[in-house]
């Protein structure tokens, strides 16, 4: 199981996340495989332990993909999510009210980030009752 948060944008014009996982049937030589979702462009990013960024949207459709670090997300409404090494952020909140986060601890923030193409279908699976919107 890989756990994905989906952060998107609600009919209030505010960021909301629904928690859940990469689908992943079982493929070729015991492995977990997913679907293929299209993707544009991939770049890495790394931001020093302590980091943080304000208020913002998400600038693309995006998979955000941790390779170190702890953080803290929330939107506007006050509802937080941690996000930590080997966690997905499916991120499509491009308009409204946005997120911030916050580095926790002393560990930086190694990151992939990969642009979707516009049809790309990631394989989300909610967990039941874990949307967040208040």
């Amino acid at each position: 199981m890989i756990r994905c948060i989906h952060l998107t944008t609600g009919a209030d014009g505010e960021s909301h996340f629904t928690e859940g996982q990469i689908d992943l049937p079982a493929g070729e030589r015991g492995d977990s495989i997913s679907s293929v979702a299209g993707a544009r462009s991939i770049s890495f990013r790394e931001t020093s332990g302590g980091g943080s960024f304000d208020w913002h949207e998400a600038p693309e459709h995006q998979l955000v993909l941790t390779l170190s670090g702890t953080l803290e997300f929330e939107t506007r409404s006050g509802a937080r999510f941690q996000l930590n090494p080997g966690d997905v952020l499916w991120a499509e909140d491009t308009a409204g009210g946005g997120h911030r986060w916050r580095l926790l601890g002393t560990d930086p923030w190694r990151r992939a980030y990969v642009i979707l193409s516009p049809d790309a279908r990631v394989p989300f699976v909610p967990t039941q009752g874990n949307t967040h919107a208040n």
